[in-house]
């Protein structure tokens, strides 16, 4: 039995000052950062995600001039640029497996991204023996959802540190951790396990 850490789009265009900014953003970043400074040694792999989307076109209808914030947003992420990077609060050091999604589609899970390699995610925490992951990250409501709902899907025992999450919006991040409380996974504040 292993421990993967799931850090999800811990970005620039997602933290504070970004094009799709959540409040709390630069704050995840650095708690995540002390997560990894003290227990790094806890997880068998450390896989970061990333928005990275391609400059050219809508990215499948990802992007729009007049954004829905639901299907569709403002440009974010741009491949190669400075929103994309992850927040410099966030120390990657540690990170064993840094994973792109969203290249030319719409992304939400960093199980629809891949490594530098071309492997999913699947493949990295199947092939690590992985049965149960601790998730971080941003956004609560949106792509920590999509990541933590799809690690359920494929076996994982899921863990969410919900003091290491950042959402879009108050009620809409409640009702995505009761989803995932309701799909299996548990709720937990970082300093408590």
């Amino acid at each position: 039995m292993s421990r993967a850490l799931l850090i999800v789009d811990v970005q620039n265009d997602f933290t504070e000052g970004g094009a799709l900014a959540v409040a709390g953003g630069d704050a995840v970043a650095s708690a995540v950062s002390q997560l990894l400074a003290d227990r790094a040694g806890d997880y068998a792999v450390i896989v970061a995600s990333r928005d990275w989307h391609d400059a050219d076109g809508d990215n499948g209808g990802h992007f729009a001039d007049a954004p829905d914030f639901v299907d569709t947003w403002p440009v974010h992420c741009v491949a190669g640029t400075d929103g994309a990077e992850y927040d410099p609060l966030l120390v990657t050091d540690a990170v064993t497996h840094h994973v792109r999604k969203g290249q030319g589609i719409p992304a939400y899970s960093m199980f629809e991204g891949v490594t530098d390699e071309g492997r999913s995610v699947a493949e990295v925490l199947s092939s690590h023996g992985v049965t149960d992951a601790d998730v971080v990250g941003i956004a609560t409501d949106h792509c920590v959802r999509a990541s933590a709902l799809d690690a359920i899907a494929h076996g994982v025992h899921v863990r969410v540190l919900t003091d290491l999450t950042a959402g879009v919006g108050e009620e809409t991040s409640e009702a995505a951790l009761a989803e995932l409380a309701h799909a299996g996974a548990e709720l937990a504040v970082s300093a408590d396990v």
